[in-house]
């Protein structure tokens, strides 16, 4: 006996429809944490200002964490695009050592800045998890490869690297010295920093 044809179409619309109904909701997930900050958004207050209902909420993302999730999701993806395709520094194209303080310079920024959307991905008693680890030991691995720095064990010195970054330890401690704090420098200066200093020719 043949299957009918009608029912065959109806899952991929409804998929459409959640695609299209997820990146709504992503969209104005932006606009509510731009204007209130991480602690601004809940499911029933996104349900409401999307105009969806609270269920279709639930569907996209199954906890409030996983809104902040998707948001650090898609930061993440611009990001590392950012990196792979951008202009110099950052992007290919220039000295492997600039481009490995362009990047620690750039992900502590991208750290800092999402630092309260990471907290808020975690669950009720779970762990907060780095965002991007294992892309960032990979790049800095294959920049310090390519600058032949005389270093023998690359794999462990990038593992250290990247943990220096985003390690969990840094997202679940750091917090902004209080504006009456001496400021001598910031993330982004230490690691220069460091990267000079590893790249210094040795006397």
């Amino acid at each position: 006996m043949s299957l009918p044809v009608v029912p065959l179409g109806r899952p991929r619309r409804r998929r459409a429809d959640a695609a299209r109904n997820r990146e709504h909701l992503i969209a104005v997930a932006r606009e509510v944490l731009a204007e209130g900050g991480a602690t601004a958004i809940t499911m029933d207050g996104l349900a409401e200002r999307a105009g969806l209902g609270k269920g279709t909420v639930f569907r996209a993302f199954g906890t409030r964490a996983g809104i902040f999730r998707a948001l650090l999701e898609a930061d993440e993806i611009a990001f590392q695009t950012e990196v792979i395709q951008g202009e110099p520094p950052l992007g290919p194209g220039a000295d492997p050592v600039q481009r490995l303080i362009a990047y620690g310079r750039a992900r502590s920024t991208f750290l800092m800045d999402h630092l309260k959307v990471m907290q808020a991905t975690v669950e009720p008693g779970g762990q907060i998890s780095a965002s991007g680890v294992e892309f960032t030991q990979v790049h800095i691995r294959m920049l310090l490869v390519q600058a032949d720095l005389g270093i023998a064990d690359v794999d462990n010195l990038a593992i250290q690297l990247a943990l220096a970054l985003d390690g969990p330890l840094l997202l679940a401690s750091y917090s902004p010295p209080p504006a009456t704090a001496k400021r001598v420098g910031s993330l982004e200066d230490s690691w220069q920093t460091l990267i000079e200093r590893l790249s210094r020719p040795l006397v």
